[in-house]
């Protein structure tokens, strides 16, 4: 029987979702599941692998059998997942010893406040990242120094760790293949991106056994072979949420750019087969998917608050019924007024990383009304957007020329106007929305043949919708400089 498809996994936060593509591009099927979330203590963040299991096999078996597709027509698996979240099971049995402990989790923010006066040097240098609650390693630690036994059972060899996707190729496999990718890998806070293995030191310092680590292969290599309701089909193409987003975008390229606009935002860029040098502005070095199987650099910034701030509008102050009613609105005023928003409302992400910050609002007058706040809740967004691409435009050298968006929160135009004004360049939203699972599935399809190579890829992905600057560089400049203005004052609010 042909081979007609290939399916993503995508494995998130909130939901478990699988896409089927065929060689066009069409999405043959989708199925997705929610995935409840557990908070036993303010800050704690957990969720039950076995839900993660469940759910992900389960949209997987149930788009099949929607699109009438049988196991034998897949051509590959891709899987992308939520980053960083950390599960450690047994070695023999596949039980969990514990809840996974979810990326957004800050159990350990105490700990790393005192890693960062110790190592943070050392972890920035080796890892690119900073020592902070959000990545693995911490998590491993906590898990392993507060779980009975666990630490025991660790040395002995009995205990693995994996990040998500590898958790799905453990189970997909039956055990077979203990395996995780560059990108994933180099999430964990564990992983020398630049020797591009383990690194010892770090796992000496935070009491981590190297046995339980999984082993790491390219995003676009061989995952083994998963049991898809009987049938053997061949996972080839792994990748973390926000660089299969950048593959999927066809990032592959030095200087290739992205801005994926959910609850928060999260920009990447391409960096090539060198790193950084020197300062780079608060944001992190990881590393990234590209088509030959060798990972490159990339610089990313998050951003806390991005479609989030629109929920806070229709949620706690009731100024919209529905997300969409925010671009209707909006466009009932040709800009905010003047009015600033500085949604900081758990601090600021990159590039100022002040956890202390808090949400103010400037520039109110007697004539300010509802739109005008709804306005400037949208500027805040492709503001905050701004600041990261700036300090991505310095360490590349050169200013941002293009811009790839997706996400839910692309659908509204007059946000991508704005970003497109306020970045002075052009922003670009492809015809397919989901990006994510989209970069998953080119990386399995790569891998085994189902397209030639990176030139088809970037054809078939075609343009839907482009914005250009409709203001010029002085106006864009005033702006940006009122927003900055409005920021030291909200860093000073504490």
């Amino acid at each position: 029987m042909s081979k007609k498809y290939v399916v993503a996994l995508d494995q998130g936060t909130t939901s478990s979702r699988c896409i089927i593509f065929d060689a066009d591009l069409n999405i043959a099927a989708v199925s997705q599941k929610e995935l409840q979330i557990f908070y036993p203590h303010p800050g704690w963040v957990e969720q039950r692998p076995i839900d993660i299991w469940v759910t992900q096999y389960g949209v997987l078996t149930e788009a099949l059998l929607k699109a009438g597709i049988s196991p034998e027509e897949i051509a590959a698996i891709g899987i992308t997942n939520q980053r960083e979240t950390t599960i450690v099971w047994d070695k023999k049995t596949g039980e969990p010893i514990c809840n996974a402990i979810v990326w957004q989790c800050r159990r350990t923010a105490e700990f790393c406040k005192e890693l960062e006066v110790q190592e943070g040097d050392y972890i920035r240098a080796h890892t690119g990242l900073l020592a902070d609650p959000y990545f693995s390693a911490t998590k491993i630690h906590w898990i392993l120094h507060h779980v009975e036994g666990a630490m025991e059972r660790a040395k002995a060899g009995e205990l693995l760790f994996g990040t998500v996707d590898t958790y799905l190729i453990w189970k997909l496999t039956g055990g077979k293949v203990h395996a995780t990718d560059y990108t994933n890998a180099s999430r964990t806070m564990l992983y020398d991106i630049h020797a591009r293995c383990w690194d010892q030191h770090l796992l000496d310092l935070l009491e981590i056994p190297a046995c339980m680590l999984p082993q790491v292969r390219p995003s676009l290599g061989d995952f083994g072979m998963a049991d898809v309701m009987g049938v053997s089909v061949p996972i080839r193409g792994v990748a973390g949420d926000q660089q299969a987003a950048l593959f999927g975008q066809c990032g592959f390229h030095k200087g290739d750019l992205k801005s994926t606009y959910g609850t928060g935002c999260f920009a990447l860029m391409n960096l090539g087969d060198q790193p950084p040098k020197g300062d780079t502005g608060g944001l992190l070095t990881t590393l990234g998917a590209t088509p030959s199987g060798e990972p490159c650099y990339c610089l990313e910034g998050s951003v806390f608050i991005g479609g989030a701030v629109v929920q806070w509008l229709r949620d706690e102050l009731g100024l919209i019924q529905s997300s969409a009613q925010s671009e209707e609105d909006a466009k009932q005023v040709p800009d905010s007024g003047g009015v600033i928003l500085v949604p900081a409302f758990t601090g600021m992400g990159a590039p100022y990383w002040d956890s202390e910050a808090r949400g103010s609002i400037f520039g109110l007058t007697r004539g300010s009304n509802r739109n005008h706040l709804i306005r400037a809740a949208l500027d805040s967004i492709a503001y905050q957007t701004a600041d990261v691409l700036a300090v991505m435009g310095e360490v590349l050298g050169q200013p941002i020329q293009c811009l790839k968006v997706d996400g839910g929160a692309t659908a509204n135009s007059v946000l991508m106007q704005f970003q497109a004004d306020i970045l002075q360049a052009e922003v670009r939203r492809p015809r397919i929305h989901e990006t994510t699972a989209l970069g998953a599935a080119f990386l399995a399809g790569l891998a085994v043949g189902f397209w030639g190579n990176a030139e088809e890829l970037a054809v078939k992905n075609r343009l839907a919708n482009r914005w250009l600057p409709q203001i010029d560089r002085a106006e864009a400049t005033e702006k940006m400089a009122r927003w900055k203005t409005a920021v030291a004052a909200a860093r000073m609010f504490k």
